[in-house]
């Protein structure tokens, strides 16, 4: 059983980025499965290196697009998106390490994370779009 069932609640209403969002849920479930099935530790290093490549790719193309959209709130997103990048990287280089407390708490920390940014932070740019007649789709 899926963590976190995809529902219209996650959609941006701009297409790739659903796309995206899907995707990056389709991942925290998996590591989901992996973490409640003791899978091992080396799995959370490989689930890290994923989510990294992915959301770095999800970013830039989030980002181009508010720059060309002309996005209000581009700066404070970006920010955002840093911060997450920055705790991700911690993550992992503690991942790498042997300090990583546990993969429940890394877990915890990007689910909780990847909701609140979709449905908080990415829903202002799905209604910026609407109410601004801007072009929904890269």
């Amino acid at each position: 059983m899926p963590v976190v069932e995809w529902n219209d609640n996650f959609k941006v209403w701009v297409e790739p980025f659903d796309e995206h969002h899907k995707h990056l849920v389709d991942l925290l479930n998996q590591s989901y499965i992996k973490l409640v099935h003791d899978a091992p530790l080396e799995n959370c290093g490989e689930l890290l290196d994923e989510l990294s490549d992915y959301v770095s790719y999800h970013f830039v193309s989030e980002e181009l697009w508010m720059m060309e959209n002309s996005y209000p709130q581009y700066e404070q997103h970006i920010a955002e998106h840093n911060n997450y990048i920055k705790q991700l990287q911690e993550f992992q280089q503690d991942y790498k390490q042997g300090k990583a407390e546990t993969s429940l708490e890394i877990f915890i920390f990007l689910r909780q994370w990847l909701i609140d940014h979709i449905l908080k932070s990415d829903a202002e740019y799905g209604r910026f779009i609407s109410t601004h007649n801007k072009k929904p789709d890269l």
